[in-house]
């Protein structure tokens, strides 16, 4: 009955008599063959985890280049501005945009018949008689919203739109750091007198010229204005290039320079008190904001880490910082042009800045 069975059955044939053998041509004599090229990316690997092995290779041509070799970008080149591709019509929404919004600004803020500036300063001023301890609390206040908003920038973005997000977040942070900007003008002579290096010579020089370091450092996040005004659609950047490879958090450097230039130069309780104020701050922007580019860009920005620094020009120093032969090109761009421009006019309307300060009486 079994052996019916299995003879009846349709693979009965196969199992019983087994297929001939193929034979394969001849070999070839080793003279005539041809050398096998090794090509990882098409093959020696099954279609599917070809993707996967390329990108591994790509990675590591990126991490590991070649001696005296400047890697692969993974990030954006910074301060990158090219004519052709500006348009006309988004510089005429930026310039109206601007003018909204300080129009904006000073009705809804600076203008003391109209605006909140003044009450919100004398409600501040009324937590102790001490402008040290009411300067710090205007700091306090703006980081605490600022740094907030700023880690809130991917729940917000999905939230209401790239745009949206950066209109609440410059409405918001704008007004309270123009009040923190004019108390400290108009009371930065107020404290105790801790030294006075202003009668040494040379030392306005040497200070001048520190700030103006420090502004070049202080910016490099408004290279573009239009995504600043939100005309263009406002993006998170890991920059590589420029400033980048000497630090990777130059605002926070230059803002250092800047606190320990204007602290050197008054001398006081109040400037020292605005400037530990300013650095705790920037400090933690450090922190906050190596966090959130490692969500965004994940193993991208682990590699722009590895390759820079937060201390200015350690990575070079220590060889994990590739400088290109041609580096000071990097600078050689209209948006470095523009800020020192800016600079140096910032300079020179300190008088006006000064004026405009003592005119609010904040």
């Amino acid at each position: 009955m079994a052996s019916s069975l299995l003879l009846s059955h349709p693979l009965s044939l196969q199992l019983q008599f087994p297929s001939k053998p193929k034979f394969h041509r001849p070999i070839s004599p080793i003279s005539t063959l041809k050398p096998i090229k090794f090509d990882p990316f098409k093959t020696h690997l099954p279609n599917i985890a070809r993707p996967q092995f390329t990108n591994r290779l790509l990675r590591v041509a990126k991490t590991e280049p070649e001696v005296n070799e400047a890697p692969v970008l993974v990030g954006e080149d910074s301060a990158q501005f090219l004519l052709s591709k500006q348009k006309i019509s988004s510089w005429v929404y930026f310039t109206g945009i601007l003018g909204v919004v300080l129009y904006i600004l000073n009705v809804v803020w600076i203008d003391n018949s109209t605006g909140f500036g003044k009450p919100f300063i004398d409600a501040v001023s009324s937590i102790s008689e001490s402008h040290e301890v009411v300067m710090l609390a205007l700091i306090l206040i703006f980081a605490t919203v600022h740094s907030g908003l700023a880690s809130l920038r991917d729940s917000g973005e999905k939230l209401i739109g790239e745009r949206a997000f950066r209109v609440l977040f410059a409405g918001v942070s704008l007004p309270l750091a123009v009040s923190t900007i004019v108390y400290f003008i108009n009371h930065r002579y107020d404290g105790v007198q801790l030294w006075q290096l202003q009668g040494v010579p040379g030392i306005h020089e040497i200070l001048f010229f520190l700030n103006f370091i420090s502004f070049l450092l202080l910016y490099p996040s408004t290279f573009n204005l239009l995504e600043v005004a939100a005309v263009d659609k406002p993006k998170m950047h890991l920059w590589e290039t420029g400033v980048m490879r000497i630090t990777r958090h130059p605002q926070m450097v230059g803002q250092v320079i800047w606190c320990l230039a204007h602290t050197a130069w008054i001398g006081n309780s109040v400037a020292f008190a605005a400037s530990t104020g300013l650095i705790l701050h920037h400090l933690f922007g450090v922190w906050n904001g190596d966090r959130r580019l490692a969500i965004r860009y994940g193993e991208d920005f682990e590699v722009v880490k590895k390759r820079t620094s937060v201390i200015p020009f350690a990575a070079i120093l220590d060889g994990r910082q590739k400088l290109p032969k041609d580096y000071y090109k990097e600078f050689l761009r209209l948006p470095y042009l523009s800020i020192t421009v800016l600079t140096l006019g910032a300079y020179f309307a300190h008088p006006l800045m000064q004026a405009a300060s003592l005119g609010l009486h904040w």
